[in-house]
């Protein structure tokens, strides 16, 4: 991805606690100290939030959209949203796809978006058809740049392949889960693909859904907060990466977040760290973390963590 196009900071905000966690006037709360700090990239995705009961998907979109007309900012931010979130077989066919951006277009109050993901691969659609269907739309100026979300290597690189092979635009952007918990989705393989492609990184789920704010250190803080059971998975590999990142937190004199998010930006192929926030202060240890600069001992002894 062209670096240039980010645009403003080196985060990228995430929208999903938009319409979820995060009501209207909190969200546009969040919005207007992101946008204010110089922030300029959002992401949001059309299943967000279908989770809750009650909604369809597409409510962080739409707040996303009456904040961006209500400021008339619109030019000014690089907005991504992605389509196919559960992988179905069919969900990034091109008929599909072109149906699902229209619906995301409308609800953003914008004609075209500047990043479309595929949010999940899609085995039983052919890749040379997902190609054609994605660049279409980049022909048709509705999208500027094309990523896939939660890919492997293999099937990163055929979509790649497929996409080159018929002339049409290639995926230059990813977007995997990766924090100093789970590394898993992005190992070496991956990463390395990145860095020789010019693929930029916008890790998801990088501060491990809160869990490395430091604040969760039994099952009693789990419960204490309504995002305990999505910080379950990450809790016991956790609570080995907890030590490191305390000692460099004591060095540093920094906050938990943003030390895990200083580790996130300094690794290969990382492009902007994604992290959301459901209040505007939230925010700060974002912007802390880009004005943090860890020692070559301290990211090691993090890396190290927990292996």
């Amino acid at each position: 991805m062209n670096h240039a196009s980010l645009a403003g900071l080196p985060l990228v905000l995430g929208g999903n606690v938009f319409g979820f966690t995060a009501n209207e006037s909190a969200s546009f709360a969040v919005l207007d100290r992101f946008y204010e700090a110089g922030g300029r990239m959002v992401d949001t995705a059309q299943g967000y939030s279908v989770w809750v009961p009650g909604h369809v998907g597409g409510e962080s979109e739409a707040v996303i959209g009456k904040w961006l007309e209500s400021r008339g900012c619109r030019a000014e931010m690089r907005i991504a949203t992605k389509t196919g979130m559960f992988g179905k077989p069919g969900d990034l066919a091109p008929a599909k796809v072109a149906e699902e951006l229209e619906k995301s277009l409308e609800r953003l109050r914008t004609d075209y978006v500047d990043l479309y993901y595929a949010h999940r691969d899609d085995v039983g659609t052919d890749q040379a058809e997902v190609a054609a269907g994605f660049d279409a739309l980049v022909k048709a100026g509705k999208v500027r740049e094309l990523g896939g979300s939660n890919y492997t290597a293999a099937r990163l690189a055929s979509h790649n392949a497929a996409a080159d092979a018929g002339g049409y635009a290639r995926f230059t952007v990813l977007q995997n889960e990766y924090n100093l918990v789970c590394r898993e989705a992005f190992p070496a393989e991956l990463r390395d693909f990145c860095v020789a492609q010019d693929i930029a990184h916008f890790p998801w789920f990088g501060l491990a859904a809160g869990f490395l704010t430091g604040k969760y250190r039994s099952r009693e803080d789990l419960a204490l907060h309504n995002r305990g059971s999505s910080i379950e998975r990450f809790f016991d590999q956790g609570l080995k990466v907890l030590p490191a990142l305390d000692a460099v937190v004591a060095e540093t004199g920094a906050s938990h977040g943003a030390v895990a998010l200083a580790w996130l930006l300094a690794q290969p192929a990382i492009t902007a760290t994604l992290a959301s926030a459901s209040k505007p202060e939230q925010l700060d240890m974002q912007f802390e973390a880009l004005d943090l600069t860890l020692s070559a001992d301290q990211l090691a002894r993090l890396s190290a963590a927990g292996s």
